[in-house]
């Protein structure tokens, strides 16, 4: 049998081979399906849980290996009476996620991150995050939400300025003026 400590509480895990990732005694055996399959490989950050405090991917970590020790999860980080982790606020007002998917793990290594350093630099960021892939691009409102959450408002203002989703492509249909007989016509 082996001991877990995760969001706070004590789980006795029996019948599992210890050589099992934690990714799938989080999901399979205990419910907790905010960390994410990505790669399998720990390179995309999708799995991302803390160990002790610190970021990890749970993907890679063998049940051996976190026996007796911290582990806390996406759904251990608002507390307990409900309340959302500074950084999950900061995630719905900048409108973070498009699809979600890398979401769970770019939040457990960002709220990493304001742990170690409450006022983190764009250095900081990109360092702290550059294990985490999001295959919509989201990068400039994560960096933005951190900043948010850190209470670094005028980084801020220099991350997201005026930028709107059509300055990516000045040829996107969002630039483009409508009237009813135009999008008749591209019907």
């Amino acid at each position: 049998m082996t001991k877990l400590t995760v969001n706070g509480s004590t789980h006795a895990i029996n019948d599992l081979v210890l050589s099992t990732p934690l990714l799938w005694v989080l999901r399979d055996h205990l419910g907790l399906v905010g960390a994410k399959f990505g790669c399998g490989i720990g390179q995309c950050g999708a799995c991302t849980v803390h160990l002790n405090d610190a970021p990890v991917r749970s993907c890679l970590l063998p049940l051996s290996a976190v026996a007796d020790q911290k582990i806390t999860t996406i759904e251990g980080l608002s507390s307990p009476d409900g309340q959302l982790h500074p950084l999950q606020q900061a995630w719905i007002e900048h409108d973070v996620p498009q699809c979600g998917y890398c979401q769970a793990g770019q939040l457990m290594s960002a709220a990493a991150l304001l742990k170690q350093k409450k006022k983190p630099t764009d250095a900081d960021i990109e360092s702290a995050m550059s294990g985490n892939i999001c295959r919509c691009g989201t990068y400039l409102r994560i960096r933005a939400a951190i900043h948010s959450a850190a209470g670094n408002r005028s980084k801020v203002a220099a991350v997201v300025g005026d930028w709107t989703p059509s300055d990516v492509n000045p040829n996107s249909d969002l630039n483009k003026s409508h009237d009813s007989t135009t999008l008749a016509s591209e019907a």
